[in-house]
């Protein structure tokens, strides 16, 4: 599988569970410039979590989550706060990231950086 193809499937695969945990998916792929955020999602119309989805072909060289860099949640931090100005939220925010192992595996993990 290819890397963009094994990324789609991997959101896809967020959204189903992040759907199945009670959180409602506002965007997907929401982009400006360099800066994309994998999913935008609300959860029980209180908190606003920005979720960066990663998985790996495989994991011989550290998991998924490692590979979150800090210019990379930096990114994802400044669209975040475009997001949070445009829509005028005024409640929590989170972010997280899901980690698709190459085992199968989902592992989220909640309140991951900022």
């Amino acid at each position: 599988m290819l890397n963009k193809d094994k990324g789609v499937s991997a959101e896809k695969r967020a959204s189903k569970y992040l759907q199945k945990e009670g959180y409602e998916i506002l965007e997907a792929n929401y982009q400006q410039g360099k800066a994309e955020i994998d999913l935008i999602t609300l959860k029980e119309n209180k908190l606003l979590v920005f979720v960066e989805v990663k998985a790996r072909k495989n994991n011989s060289f550290g998991e998924p989550e490692e590979f979150v860099s800090s210019s990379q949640q930096k990114r994802i931090i400044g669209l975040a706060e475009k997001y949070i100005y445009d829509i005028n939220w005024t409640g929590d925010i989170r972010f997280d990231i899901i980690a698709m192992k190459d085992n199968g595996e989902l592992l989220h993990i909640e309140d991951a950086f900022y």
